[in-house]
């Protein structure tokens, strides 16, 4: 019964994992937050990141009720993310395995995100939508490869949700978009906003650049509200992710879909996705906030289903890549 820690800190979030046989055994994670109207920059990110990471990987030991004898592996976060944090996560990740004389895995995250979400839902050959906000993709399996039927050509849609939030001066606490998400409950009327979908492709770029420049002009006019804007942003861009995910289950044959990652959680894009499913009498699968959002376990279980196919990360390899695309990876513990 092998255990595995796994460490992720590619964003905003830092969390230490323990995953036994596809048990969570613990699962804490820590946010770090800026002020409204601001991002999260790297090198402060990476700070806040050391300053917690350790004390996050005794409460998930403490939690877990294992000690460092008890793992088998160490994963962590190889990419894709920000550099400075991966990189502050994979070096705390890379002494642990020494120090333990433990194996190391890097774990693709997006996969992390994909395999924990078959976890927890139990979905078999989803096509999967994983939104973030570092990434948009359509993916479905096939072949040893996370195959991607669909992307953004420009940013991501977490992204685009969380620039926004910075125009209206949104807390981003917890999140700009579950604040968003909040908001747009109270809109009552849709403003018309650029819809980009390129066949598979969407882009956002277009519809923040409207909505930046047409924001302060309608609110302060009285055309629309804060909540009107947020619903309209919602409302157009997952429905561009509908249409995208709707085509690529078409062209699979697929009778399961499933959501992954941070926006995720949003109900109203589950609610959009599950009326599309119903229509074709399809399934649809999402998790809540405790995996939807980056987090350790994640990572330690992909890590655990690579390290029982046999794979190693050396640690001449281990290091980072902010660039790492989910199709680079071979997936050999899948039939």
């Amino acid at each position: 019964m092998p255990t595995v820690l796994g460490f992720e800190g590619s964003a905003n979030k830092i969390g230490v994992g323990v995953v036994r046989d596809g048990n969570v055994l613990a699962n804490p994670r820590r946010t770090y937050v800026t002020p409204p109207g601001t991002g999260f920059l790297p090198g402060d990110t990476a700070r806040h990141h050391r300053a917690v990471i350790l004390d996050i990987l005794q409460e998930a030991l403490t939690e877990a009720r294992v000690t460092y004898q008890d793992i088998d592996c160490i994963a962590y976060t190889k990419g894709p993310g920000m550099g400075a944090p991966l990189v502050s996560v994979a070096i705390v990740a890379r002494t642990m395995a020494q120090l333990w004389n433990k194996p190391l895995l890097g774990v693709n995250h997006c996969i992390g995100h994909i395999e924990m979400g078959r976890l927890i839902t139990g979905a078999t050959s989803p096509t999967v939508l994983y939104v973030s906000g570092g990434n948009t993709q359509v993916i479905a399996y096939s072949d040893r490869r996370y195959r991607i039927f669909g992307e953004t050509i420009d940013i991501a849609v977490g992204n685009c949700l969380d620039r926004f939030a910075r125009v209206l001066k949104i807390s981003n606490d917890p999140s700009p978009g579950y604040n968003i998400e909040q908001m747009a409950k109270k809109g009552k009327k849709l403003v018309e906003l650029p819809y980009t979908v390129k066949g598979m492709d969407v882009s956002f770029s277009g519809i923040l650049s409207f909505i930046e420049d047409v924001a302060q002009r309608m609110l302060a006019t009285g055309e629309c509200t804060p909540e009107d804007l947020c619903f309209s942003l919602q409302e157009t861009v997952f429905a561009m992710l509908v249409e995208i995910t709707e085509r690529a289950m078409a062209h699979c044959g697929s009778q399961e879909a499933l959501i992954v990652g941070g926006v995720g959680c949003n109900l109203r894009l589950q609610e959009m996705m599950e009326t599309m499913c119903q229509e074709r009498g399809a399934k649809l699968f999402a998790t809540d906030e405790r995996f939807c959002i980056d987090n350790g376990a994640m990572i330690a279980h992909a890590g655990w289903e690579m390290f029982q196919a046999g794979h190693r990360t050396a640690i001449s390899d281990s290091g980072i890549t902010q660039r790492y695309r989910t199709d680079e990876v071979e997936v050999t513990w899948r039939d």
